[in-house]
C-alpha cells in the first residue's frame, strides 16, 4: 500500500495519503492554495496493525496520484470514533503543525516516575473523543487510568490528551504567580485548583467544557500522552531552549 495512514486529532479522522507528514501537516494547516489557516495534530498509523479496519483496494484505487503528477492529498477513511478504533500500538510518532505549516514530530517515550512531582496540580486539555480542560491532583498515568479503567460512572475506551504549564499555580493556587501564564479566565482557574488542594476526595475538576480548537503551543508542559488503563504512550514535548536551538522555525511560528 504506497500511501501514508493518518490520525487527524483536529478535528478527528482516518485518512490515507501520499503526503509524507511534513507535507500532510502543510496541507491540513493551509490548504493546497495557502488560502486557509489553522494548526494540525495527527499521529501517523502503522498500516500493517490496521490491515483488518481498513479497505486496502479502497485506498489503492483513490490514493494515486493525479494527471499532472501530483500527489493525492486525502482519502478519508473514517470520521467516528477513529480513536477508539486504533490500537494504541499501531500509534507512530505525533506531529504538531503551526498555522502557517511547520511541522514538529514528536517520538515516543517512557514515562518514568522521576517525571512526578509531589503535591502537584495539573491542568490537561483531553483532546480526543472528549476536549474539556480538567485540573488534576492526579499524575498523567493515574488520570489516565482513573478516566478508562471503569472505576468511576464516566469511562472513556481511550484518551488523548496534553499536559500544560501551571507555573507557581501548580504548588500555589491563590497566591502563586501568572503572569507568564495565557489562559482566560485566571480566577476561575485559581478557583478549581483551591477545590482541589482543599477537598481530600476530590481529584478532577473542570476548567472548561470545551476545546477551541487551537492549542498554544508555548503553554504545553511534559507532552502528550494517549492509551488507556496501564497501557500508556508519552510523547515528551522539547522545551523553550531546545525548540529555539533544534526546531526554530517551528519555534518562531508559535
Amino acid at each position: 500500500m504506497d500511501a501514508y495512514i493518518y490520525l487527524s486529532a483536529t478535528p478527528e479522522a482516518l485518512i490515507a495519503s501520499m503526503l509524507s507528514p511534513e507535507e500532510f501537516g502543510a496541507y491540513l494547516s493551509m490548504g493546497t492554495k495557502k488560502r486557509n489557516r489553522g494548526q494540525a495534530i495527527f499521529f501517523e498509523v502503522d498500516p500493517q496493525q490496521i490491515s483488518g479496519l481498513i479497505d486496502g483496494d479502497y485506498i489503492r484505487k483513490r490514493c494515486t496520484a493525479k494527471p499532472d503528477g501530483r500527489p493525492k492529498s486525502s482519502v478519508y477513511l473514517s470520521v467516528y470514533r477513529v480513536l477508539e478504533a486504533i490500537p494504541v500500538s499501531a500509534l507512530r510518532s505525533l506531529y504538531l503543525t503551526t498555522d502557517n505549516g511547520y511541522t514538529l514530530e514528536l517520538r515516543q517515550a517512557p514515562y518514568g516516575a522521576d517525571r512526578e512531582q509531589k503535591e502537584r496540580l495539573h491542568l490537561y486539555q483531553e483532546l480526543l473523543p472528549v476536549t474539556p480542560l480538567v485540573a488534576s491532583g492526579l499524575g498523567p498515568p493515574a488520570f489516565l487510568k482513573k478516566l478508562t479503567d471503569g472505576s468511576i460512572p464516566i469511562v472513556l475506551p481511550k484518551l488523548f490528551f496534553v499536559d500544560l504549564k501551571m507555573g507557581e499555580l501548580a504548588a500555589n493556587p491563590l497566591r502563586g504567580s501568572a503572569e507568564h501564564l495565557p489562559y482566560s479566565n485566571i480566577g476561575h482557574l485559581r478557583d478549581c485548583l483551591e477545590i482541589l488542594k482543599t477537598e481530600d476526595q476530590k481529584q478532577m475538576k473542570t476548567v472548561r467544557r470545551y476545546f477551541s480548537g487551537s492549542l498554544l503551543y508555548r503553554t504545553i508542559g511534559l507532552g502528550f500522552f494517549v492509551g488507556s488503563g496501564d497501557n500508556l504512550v508519552f510523547y515528551p514535548y522539547p522545551n523553550m531552549k531546545e525548540l529555539e536551538s533544534i526546531h526554530y522555525d517551528f519555534f518562531r511560528s508559535i
